[in-house]
């Protein structure tokens, strides 16, 4: 393969999908596509529950979703006890800001490249307990050493009660070293919370060996999860503090069963996680990753030169493996929430292709995935006509 070619497929994978082929789905990044096989196998547990709802909820239930959690921080590098199956990154975030229990002098730090319902959520949990949010910029193009010495230098210790950062930024797909930065906050006692929604199935992660307080990744989008799961990993000065924030029956049992078990909460995504995994190492999780990685460069680049954006202005990640790339749209255009909703919703519309838009630091950011069912001509068929449709925004 020359530099600049599109990777060749990967053979039959495309079959393994459900979605409809007269859409080109170039926001795995969203939500994620169930494979048929693991959409049959959360069937077959549906199938079971209601068969005997009493006996799948009250036989073994325990047993099978230690089991499941097991599984999937093995394959995570987490420790399985001081870890819990939660329902998305949302819900842990929201978790982890309630364990940490701010209080009138606290503040908690985040970046502009955070998550809009992580920032949502971390300013209500502010405005509740009298703290303050503060944000930090991050340039898009700044190196991990840059990054890492603004976020030291946005520390305020005795302050900073809780930092929050992603491992893969969603608005902008940047990619942050999140070791260093929770061992810098480590030299002030101040806890780091990791946002990695994007980080299961599409990078190799150690979370242990991260060391943060808080981290949670969501299982439904790259590990080909149903939607519904993903898991937090706390670490052990904070185990004994988490509370759920629905107390159900094995509250007495404390973290992580505590916050696992929710009476008639749909445990099937969870259960059927780990057929995912085996969907994503049949496939060869190696080749997939570099497979999704070429192909989403190859997007970016053909899509940029069609906006007639220099190499130069098309944000790279740190990590060369990310299977998600954003790029700046004209001047004007989706420059905030609403504006970019509605121009995602015209592409979905017009174009026939499903896409991430966001108004990212006073500008419309064009964010593409790259999964396994893709193919090169779907970017080139994006690029061929998105000029003409933002033209027809901007007269």
């Amino acid at each position: 393969m020359r530099t600049g070619d599109p990777p060749a497929p990967l053979p039959g994978a495309r079959l393994l999908f459900s979605l409809d082929p007269a859409v080109s789905y170039l926001n795995h990044g969203s939500f994620g596509a169930v494979p048929i096989g693991v959409q049959r196998a959360q069937q077959r547990l549906r199938d079971e529950i209601e068969a005997n709802p009493h006996k799948f909820h009250t036989q073994g239930m325990v047993d099978r979703v230690i089991h499941t959690r097991r599984h999937i921080a093995a394959f995570l590098g987490a420790d399985p006890d001081g870890s819990a199956l939660v329902p998305n990154t949302t819900s842990a975030i929201s978790l982890a800001l309630q364990t940490v229990r701010l209080g009138p002098a606290d503040e908690v730090l985040l970046t502009d490249h955070g998550y809009g319902a992580v920032d949502l959520a971390a300013r209500r949990q502010c405005r509740r307990a009298g703290a303050t949010a503060r944000t930090v910029a991050l340039p898009l193009a700044a190196t991990d050493a840059e990054v890492i010495s603004r976020v030291r230098s946005a520390l305020r210790p005795g302050k900073t009660k809780l930092l929050i950062i992603d491992q893969i930024a969603s608005a902008t797909a940047a990619t942050f070293p999140v070791g260093e930065i929770v061992a810098a906050a480590r030299e002030h006692e101040i806890p780091v919370l990791i946002d990695a929604a994007h980080v299961p199935g599409m990078l190799p992660v150690d979370v242990s060996a991260i060391g943060a307080d808080f981290w949670v990744g969501n299982l439904h989008k790259w590990a080909f999860a149903p939607r519904g799961a993903a898991l937090l990993a706390v670490g052990p000065a904070w185990r004994r503090r988490v509370e759920p924030l629905v107390v159900s029956w094995e509250q007495e049992q404390g973290f992580p069963l505590s916050v696992e078990f929710q009476g008639t909460l749909d445990y099937t995504p969870w259960l059927a996680a780990p057929t995912g995994l085996f969907t994503l190492r049949t496939l060869g999780w190696a080749a997939v990753r570099e497979h999704n990685a070429a192909l989403v460069s190859y997007g970016q680049r053909v899509v940029g030169a069609a906006l007639g954006l220099a190499p130069a202005d098309l944000p790279q990640p740190t990590m060369p493996e990310v299977a998600m790339r954003s790029l700046p749209l004209p001047a004007g255009l989706a420059t905030t929430g609403p504006e970019a909703v509605a121009l995602r919703t015209l592409i979905s519309d017009k174009l026939a292709t499903e896409t991430a838009v966001n108004a990212w630091g006073g500008r419309g950011m064009l964010r593409l995935s790259a999964q396994v069912y893709n193919r090169p001509e779907e970017y080139d068929r994006l690029a061929e006509r998105l000029p003409q449709l933002l033209a027809g925004l901007q007269r």
